[in-house]
């Protein structure tokens, strides 16, 4: 089989991202790697979703292991009848896409199309199991295809012998867009802002850009401003978790202080992906606010006085006006005309 993670960063190999095996749904934690690879098995949906809330995995490993988790459930329900069986299955999607909040509608696609291939394979006497895990794997296909096509767009964007600032973790994007660097013969290196408190952005981007054999530097957070101008970035780019279709874009706090900055220096910034209709507006967005002791600690070791208090919304929302354009599967797109996107055939 012609895998489409071939010549990706270990990271990004499909088994090491979450993979339904044997009753067991195992996904690599990325709160502790590259410090230490180590899996979490998860023997039920709920388990899969906890883990998914829990930022086991992020950017886009919630979504496979959500669609591994649907796997996992066709398992647990496997000896149901069919009006059980359905029942069952449809609560585990609604467990599984409403573990993080934010990300909630995509996530909802993923489940959705397991939940019904598990079903019908269920009503026509078929492994359910197997019909939930190939939607994932298919999924996992269609992901790593469109974010080659990316990849490539976003590279033309990138100067000869550049300087690129990324923000947090861009998964599959990050990959692709490194293979495609190295098909058009470019020189390119990188700064990669720490992105706290789960340090993504150091342990995640950093090392997946080193895996695959570029020049990487991780800066802390609060250094990107002094950095754009000193070391002569060329581009920021960044993932998205929401794109909203007025053009405001969701993503990792952090990404809109980033984005001013770099509006003021005139280097301009490119955001990764698709477009979604069920975001008209910034209006639609929830921003997901998590514990707040996570700020309070770095790595498991608490660093501040007791009683100090600790905030931590998980996402900003970056303006169109300080986005260059956004960069889909189907070319560029002005961000403030997002429904082109949906009237250009691929």
């Amino acid at each position: 089989m012609n895998r489409l993670d071939d010549g990706m960063a270990f990271i990004l190999k499909y088994e090491n991202i979450a993979w339904y095996s044997e009753g067991k749904v195992r996904i690599l934690d990325r709160r502790i790697y590259p410090i230490e690879v180590r899996f979490v098995e998860c023997t039920t949906y709920n388990e899969v979703a906890q883990a998914i809330t829990d930022m086991v995995t992020q950017s886009w490993g919630p979504y496979f292991a959500a669609g591994m988790g649907m796997a996992l459930a066709a398992y647990q329900a496997r000896s149901l009848n069919e009006v059980d069986f359905v029942n069952f299955m449809h609560n585990a999607g609604i467990a599984l896409y409403t573990a993080r909040p934010t990300t909630s509608a995509f996530m909802k696609e993923i489940v959705e199309k397991c939940e019904v291939a598990a079903v019908n394979a269920k009503l026509q006497g078929k492994s359910a199991i197997e019909a939930a895990f190939n939607t994932t794997v298919e999924y996992y296909d269609e992901i790593y295809t469109s974010c080659k096509i990316m990849g490539k767009y976003l590279v033309d964007n990138f100067p000869q012998k550049g300087t690129v600032m990324t923000q947090c973790w861009a998964e599959t994007v990050v990959g692709m867009m490194l293979k495609s660097i190295r098909e058009q013969n470019k020189d390119i290196k990188f700064f990669c802002p720490e992105t706290r408190p789960y340090f993504q952005g150091g342990r995640l981007t950093a090392s997946c850009i080193k895996d695959m054999g570029f020049d990487v530097t991780v800066i802390t957070d609060n250094m990107p401003g002094y950095v754009l101008e000193k070391k002569k970035v060329d581009v920021f780019t960044s993932a998205a978790d929401v794109i909203c279709m007025d053009g405001h874009i969701v993503n990792k706090v952090g990404t809109f202080q980033i984005a001013l900055a770099c509006k003021y220096f005139g280097i301009p910034y490119y955001v990764n992906g698709k477009p979604n209709l069920a975001h008209k507006d910034k209006a639609s967005i929830v921003i997901e606010e998590r514990d707040p002791e996570l700020v309070l600690h770095a790595l498991s070791q608490k660093f501040t006085y007791e009683g100090v208090k600790g905030y931590y919304p998980a996402f900003d929302i970056t303006p169109p006006e300080l986005c260059a354009g956004v960069i889909t599967d189907k070319g560029q797109f002005d961000p403030h005309r997002l429904d082109q996107y949906y009237k250009e055939s691929k």
